[in-house]
């Protein structure tokens, strides 16, 4: 059987507009002029001149704007209220904290007068190891003062102006060097240990403190008074230190590292010992024998026989510190 043939359908027409639109031509806004005053956003707004050109240059970088947005909260810490009340606060609670400490350390010791003992230079330092070293011939002894507004004595000088004044520097210096001193030669020696050091400053502090002590009893049973006495028996205490040193180390480099025994290390010890007593009998003479400027004695007035007395008690007691204390003290600290 044949399919019966249906007919062809008719071609498809598309539609054809019948009204053809135009799409506008958009066009930009002029560019401002330079003479206005004023110029217009693209959102409609009126900015100023100025503004828009702020406004352009952030548009054209838009990271340092970022940057600039993170640190944007801290920016401005120091001119917050809160920030500048607790920057009063702590600056307070430090001033508050310094006044305490010095109220309370100056209980025990004068910081503005210790600060005088550790006013030293370079040549100062220099010269007064020479004259520790070497006082047979240097004169005068007597420290310098300074003249008051009324024409008076005030004051003595502090050692960067008076060879003779007592310092701090040395003493503490000379401590310092003959503990490393003496467990270097420990060392060299190979009789080394960590407890040396402990030893070493040990035995030099107690004999500062023992010789402060008995300086303290000494002048209390002589009834010798004076302002600055204790920090100035503190400072001389610690010249005998430089004689040790010199004595360990010139015995050791002539020994050849065997010790301070030998001829040559006595007599390097005996000369210091020697140097240091007479340099103590003439330092420390107006500290334990101070004079009495109050009383005028005429030609022929003799002094009374209590204060003849007093005065050769204290001749005594400087001659028994300046050679004997300072031999015994000195040979302990002079052994190895």
């Amino acid at each position: 059987m044949q399919r019966s043939t249906f007919g062809q359908s008719p071609p498809l027409h598309h539609p054809v507009p019948q009204h053809v639109s135009t799409v506008p031509q958009l066009r930009s806004p002029p560019p401002p002029s330079l003479q206005s005053q004023h110029s217009q956003s693209f959102d409609g707004t009126a900015y100023p001149q100025g503004q828009q050109g702020q406004q352009r240059q952030g548009q054209q970088h838009p990271a340092g704007a970022a940057a600039s947005g993170a640190f944007g909260q801290y920016s401005n810490f120091m001119n917050d209220p809160t920030a500048q009340i607790a920057s009063q606060f702590g600056q307070t609670a430090l001033r508050q904290g310094q006044e305490y400490m010095e109220r309370n350390v100056n209980r025990f010791v004068n910081v503005s007068a210790l600060k005088h003992y550790f006013n030293v230079t370079n040549s100062y330092v220099i010269n007064k190891l020479f004259l520790v070293l070497f006082p047979w011939r240097h004169k005068p002894w007597s420290r310098k003062q300074a003249v008051g507004p009324n024409g008076q004595e005030g004051w003595y000088l502090p050692p960067r102006d008076d060879v003779n004044s007592p310092d701090m520097y040395i003493p503490v210096m000379s401590v310092v060097t003959y503990i490393f001193l003496q467990t270097l030669i420990a060392g060299i020696q190979k009789r080394f240990q960590p407890e040396l050091f402990g030893y070493i400053a040990t035995t030099a502090l107690a004999v500062v403190f023992i010789e402060i002590l008995g300086l303290k009893l000494g002048c209390y049973l002589l009834s010798i008074s004076n302002e600055s006495q204790l920090l100035d028996l503190v400072a001389y205490s610690g010249y005998k230190f430089v004689g040790v040193i010199a004595t360990i180390t010139i015995a050791e480099i002539a020994n050849s590292g065997n010790g301070t025994g030998g001829w040559i290390g006595w007599a390097v010890f005996f000369y210091t010992f020697l140097a240091n007593s007479l340099f103590l009998m003439r330092s420390l003479k107006y500290v334990l024998l101070p004079e009495t400027n109050g009383e005028t004695r005429g030609p022929m007035q003799t002094m009374p026989a209590d204060t003849r007395a007093k005065r050769n008690q204290r001749t005594q007691f400087l001659f028994f510190y300046s050679y004997v204390v300072q031999f015994l003290f000195m040979w302990i600290l002079s052994r190895p």
